[in-house]
């Protein structure tokens, strides 16, 4: 029978593209439950950390791991579990994330302040890895948090992964994760693009420093129903591509774009009907000794749900003015830019400020003037690394939204968070 060990590895590295933006404490290396055999192991250890997910809300690389015979695959068990507190003041938002298009509108509710709490965004992820020979660095990954009706496991992740192909249910290609800023809020910045699809996508590194990618993903499409249309089902995929440049670690330059044929059924000429969507988006990280800057810019037609604030909405498609049957694509535009400063391996503060903007066409909003035409987006936070397991943080909001009738309104927030990751 196969001996089983159980002991505890090398410091385990952090992942380069989490090191460099997120700086952490250095500390003990993954429990490992393996066979006599145990040739390899460093080599899967080095697989989870080169696949390391870069987005500042991703769980990092397993605590606990567990290999077969050969040391030829490896599973890992983590997660993090995540408490928040929240005080809205001088304005609320309707939301557990700071969304300033929930703002609700003036006279709508007398409460100026609000108080909650959430678990919801606790993690749990399995991931199995594998060098291959066929098929190099093998992947399957699922993970989920607690975001569902009524607090139960809602899915957030569920691929497979190999020779550059990525198959499953994933966050979207037309986004940048490493360009995204540290935030308490899950959301984070207006304007930011994030999303998730089921998707069939492939990657390559073509040279040194330079990446590109193209997908399918499954379409959805939240729009305004005018009179007689109804809007379900698509005839098409989303296409997403990108281009990306990396002069350093943790240091790149990305453009990409995507186009969408959305279907809706024109009831009056019992036709369906196609509008095309299309969107292009430039993104930016960089480090520059204890600073690190952060960017994204975001312009297109029908592609709200892919943007934060705007993706609720349902503004992709929406009617055209008094003419039944017919709808429409709006332009739309989003933006953020932040600085993050490591005061050492244990703190690091940041800032940011994001816009989001709905643009107006054939007498849009004439018709329409209590719509949200802009969304803005203030935060500012300080991380402190208490263990190399555990953090907490402080977070400041503040929230603008703006109507097609120039009315505009406010709300505030303080977020306090702890974290342990497992």
């Amino acid at each position: 029978m196969t001996c089983i060990a159980i002991g505890a590895m090398m410091a385990e590295p952090a992942a380069a593209q989490q090191k460099d933006n997120y700086p952490e404490l250095e500390g003990p290396g993954p429990v490992i439950i393996i066979s006599k055999d145990k040739n390899g192991k460093q080599e899967l250890i080095d697989v989870f950390n080169e696949t390391q997910r870069p987005h500042f809300h991703d769980p990092r690389a397993p605590r606990f791991l567990l290999t077969d015979r050969q040391g030829k695959f490896a599973l890992g068990i983590g997660g993090y579990l995540k408490t928040t507190m929240e005080y809205d003041f001088d304005g609320t938002v309707d939301d557990i994330d700071f969304i300033p298009a929930l703002i609700p509108q003036p006279g709508s509710t007398q409460v100026r302040n609000q108080f909650q709490m959430d678990a919801g965004t606790s993690t749990i992820f399995l991931k199995l890895v594998g060098r291959t020979k066929h098929l190099g660095n093998f992947i399957v990954y699922t993970a989920g948090n607690f975001r569902g009706s009524g607090k139960t496991f809602e899915l957030q992740n569920a691929y497979l992964s190999f020779l550059g192909f990525t198959m499953g249910y994933d966050t979207g290609l037309f986004m940048d994760l490493a360009a995204c800023p540290p935030t308490i809020d899950f959301q984070g910045p207006d304007g930011m693009t994030f999303y998730r699809a089921t998707q069939l996508r492939y990657e390559a590194n073509l040279m040194k420093g330079l990446k590109v990618g193209v997908g399918v993903e499954m379409p959805s499409v939240d729009g305004t129903p005018a009179k007689d249309v109804r809007i379900n089902k698509q005839r098409m995929p989303d296409i997403p591509a990108y281009v990306q440049y990396s002069w350093t670690k943790g240091s790149h330059v990305r453009v990409g774009g995507i186009l969408r044929s959305m279907t809706y059924e024109d009831e009056v000429s019992n036709k369906a009907k196609s509008i095309t969507g299309w969107g292009i988006q430039a993104s930016a990280t960089a480090g520059l000794g204890n600073f690190r800057a952060y960017g994204q810019f975001t312009y297109g037609k029908g592609i709200a749900q892919y943007l934060n604030d705007m993706s609720n909405l349902n503004v992709d498609i929406v009617p055209v003015a008094d003419e039944a049957g017919r709808m429409q694509v709006l332009p739309m535009r989003g933006w953020f830019a932040g600085l993050q400063y490591n005061f050492s391996k244990r703190v690091f503060a940041s800032t940011s400020y994001s816009q989001s903007r709905l643009f107006t066409k054939d007498c849009y909003a004439h018709f329409n003037e209590t719509q949200y035409k802009k969304g803005q987006y203030l935060v500012a936070n300080v991380f402190w690394n208490v263990t190399h397991n555990f953090q907490v943080g402080v977070e400041y909001l503040h929230g603008w939204r703006e109507d097609f009738n120039d009315l505009s309104r406010e709300a505030n927030r303080i977020n306090l968070s702890a974290q342990y990751n497992f």
